[in-house]
């Protein structure tokens, strides 16, 4: 049984509200059981000296976590004077995962960056903002197509990222934290609307996992993804993709 009674295949209750700021170009609040991630794009019109004079735009991401995001205080990356290495290591994974879905051609040489601020962590917070950061983009682009900036044909597909994990000898979707920290196996799946995968991340905690494992992880995270992205059509209030 797990700690909250869903089905192994079933997905924590998934909300994405749309334009919680009055600011950015774009902005969703997501919430994915007690998990909940604040996701803001900015549209810049200038990009990274190595696209400069190139034509074509640019995505990127940043990521943190409020200090009592978490059962006990994080520190603040500036009171260290650094990024903190996980951090890092997940706004790398988010812009990443985000860029698959732009066409930089017909962005045009400008920039949009996600910020995603993690407000409370239950584990899947890097897999959150994937999802919730792809909503905060298409609202971007949309607010660029609306200013008859950029034309129809930004956005390639949708993005989201879902997890997975291997709990007490048993397959499951969409880990919250006590499950998390219990697995034996942990994976993060990033895949596009068409089905095609962007990134996966997976980790034995103590045990190797086999192939068959590996198959049944990426068979739960697939369907997982098909639920987010029809969750991610009706905030934006588009048609519901097939499948």
């Amino acid at each position: 049984m797990r700690p909250d009674g869903r089905a192994p295949d079933e997905l924590r209750p998934t909300v994405m509200e749309v334009g919680v700021l009055p600011y950015p170009e774009g902005s969703c609040m997501i919430s994915t059981g007690q998990t909940r991630v604040l996701c803001a794009a900015t549209v810049e019109e200038r990009v990274p000296p190595f696209r400069k004079g190139s034509g074509l735009g640019w995505v990127t991401a940043e990521y943190a976590m409020l200090p009592r995001s978490t059962q006990t205080r994080t520190e603040r990356d500036g009171r260290k004077g650094r990024i903190d290495g996980r951090s890092q290591e997940i706004q790398r994974l988010i812009g990443r995962s985000l860029r698959a879905a732009v066409d930089f051609s017909a962005l045009g040489e400008r920039s949009i960056l996600i910020d995603c601020d993690v407000i409370v962590a239950d584990g899947g917070t890097r897999t959150a903002a994937i999802t919730g950061g792809y909503v905060a983009l298409a609202l971007a682009v949309r607010a660029l197509q609306d200013a008859r900036a950029v034309g129809p044909a930004v956005l390639r597909q949708p993005i989201a990222a879902v997890s997975a994990g291997i709990v007490g000898g048993e397959p499951r979707l969409d880990l919250d934290y006590l499950e998390d920290s219990a697995a034996g196996t942990d994976l993060n799946c990033v895949g596009a609307a068409d089905g095609r995968l962007i990134e996966v991340q997976g980790t034995a905690e103590g045990a190797p996992f086999s192939r068959d494992e590996l198959d049944r992880l990426l068979e739960l995270s697939a369907a997982g993804l098909r639920r987010l992205f029809a969750a991610q059509a009706q905030a934006l209030g588009i048609a519901v993709p097939p499948g």
